[in-house]
């Protein structure tokens, strides 16, 4: 499976910009995960109009969901509990992820991490623009080639191509079945209930609601595969990850989207060059600290022991996949509301 950089940066980045100008807080545009591993792990049998098919079942799903008040009801069974459970099983699944990617060159991720604790307990010198300035350092010296690699970025400005004509109706329903539909309990725990949890909390003078997060991300998903983009969600670790090196309000994506704006429009040619050159390493200290932002906000769930198992368990199970904890946190908040057993 091949999708062109064009149309996937120049929509992310238009959708992040959206977003920050929308919302002023730093919710995230980020790829959706389920749909994007079975893209990369199944890429002999996943095409782009699978893909972009999924896209469009995604957008429908949620629209529908936020505008027939199906949410709400939802939104009404969740507990504080089951909510920190999923944002606490994200975050250590953040951790782990990070660590392995760490594993790459251990070497540059230890001097990675002791820059960003001495930046972050700081707080003068954005720790993120550091971090990206210190890994292409690091990945220019470790590998002095890629001197005559960059040589090869060019300039070449193109514009993303309507796809629609390009998605057939079998593309439609695979893409639904095989990415769309196994994605919906994943977004619903991540990248709607937590997102709201983790917005509200930590910036109570915007909130939002689940149905606003659901609308939104149903909107986006029916414009970013029309021009050749992927499905896109609003994850909360998108969030943790700006927050925890400085971003405040939606400035920070704002930024962020006129970069990829810019690098698709411009340089679409180019990019596997262009982020080839930073270290996974770095980017695996990036994930790390999202983790520990995520994990570190799973507290004041109550004052019941029942709710710290409701917290764990939820937990256990999001770290496996968030569909999954959602589900199991309810049925354990049941349970014991119901006091089909105590602890």
């Amino acid at each position: 499976m091949k999708i062109e950089p064009l149309g996937l940066l120049v929509t992310f980045g238009i959708l992040l910009i959206c977003s920050g100008l929308y919302y002023r807080t730093p919710i995230p545009i980020q790829p959706m995960k389920a749909i994007g591993s079975a893209a990369i792990t199944q890429a002999a049998a996943i095409t782009p109009g699978m893909v972009w098919g999924a896209g469009i079942f995604t957008g429908i799903f949620w629209l529908a969901m936020g505008l027939t008040g199906t949410l709400d009801i939802i939104s009404r069974m969740v507990t504080k509990p089951v909510v920190r459970g999923i944002v606490l099983g994200l975050g250590l699944s953040f951790i782990m992820e990070g660590i392995k990617m760490m594993k790459s060159d251990f070497i540059v991720a230890v001097i990675a991490l002791a820059i960003t604790f001495m930046l972050l307990a700081g707080r003068r010198i954005p720790a993120m623009f550091v971090l990206i300035i210190f890994g292409l350092i690091a990945a220019l010296v470790r590998n002095p080639e890629l001197f005559k690699e960059l040589s090869g970025i060019h300039f070449d400005f193109q514009l993303p191509h309507f796809v629609l004509g390009q998605i057939t109706w079998t593309d439609f329903v695979k893409g639904t079945l095989i990415l769309g539909i196994p994605q919906a309990p994943l977004t619903l725990g991540n990248a709607v209930i937590a997102i709201t949890a983790e917005n509200n909390r930590l910036f109570p003078e915007r909130p939002v609601t689940e149905k606003k997060i659901a609308v939104s991300q149903g909107i986006l998903n029916l414009i970013s595969p029309l021009f050749g983009g992927i499905p896109m969600c609003h994850g909360a670790g998108g969030m943790a990850g700006h927050v925890r090196f400085g971003a405040r309000t939606g400035g920070a994506l704002i930024i962020v989207g006129v970069f990829l704006l810019i690098t698709g429009l411009c340089f679409s040619s180019s990019v596997l060059l262009i982020f080839k050159i930073f270290p996974l390493s770095v980017l695996g200290v990036i994930l790390f600290f999202a983790g520990l932002e995520l994990a570190a906000s799973a507290r004041d769930v109550g004052r019941e022991k029942s709710d710290y198992y409701t917290l764990l368990a939820t937990a256990g199970f999001a770290i496996w996949n968030m569909g999954a904890g959602f589900i199991a946190g309810i049925i354990i908040q049941e349970l014991f509301k119901r006091k089909v057993f105590k602890v």
